[in-house]
């Protein structure tokens, strides 16, 4: 499957208000998915020393996947496509990896 048919998919699912002007939705519910992922991760630090078992790995996935529909559902709301948002986010990181710039902080290096 590919990011297209992914985001066109996904959009089936949708059950928060007012699909297809509501931005502010799926945005918080990246934050919250990406919240989940962290405990998960923490939780594996603290239960399991940082090994990370069969278990362990289906849960973080699963969280994963959670944040991929989100982020799906904002791109959707703002008229982009993932497609559109991993080529970009590919050719920003060339960018920064030819100009020696991946260290640092900042949007704009």
């Amino acid at each position: 499957m590919n990011f297209g048919e992914y985001q066109k998919l996904s959009r089936e699912t949708v059950i928060y208000p007012d699909p297809g002007n509501n931005f502010v939705y799926p945005t918080l519910g990246l934050a919250g998915e990406a919240g989940e992922v962290s405990d998960k991760v923490s939780k594996i630090i603290r239960d399991k020393g940082g090994k990370i078992d069969e278990e362990s790995r289906k849960e973080v996935a699963h969280e994963l996947g959670d944040l991929l529909w989100y982020m799906s559902q904002l791109a959707t709301e703002l008229s982009l496509s993932l497609d559109e948002v991993a080529s970009c986010n590919i050719e920003k990181l060339k960018s920064r990896l030819e100009r020696k710039q991946l260290h640092g902080n900042g949007d704009h290096r």
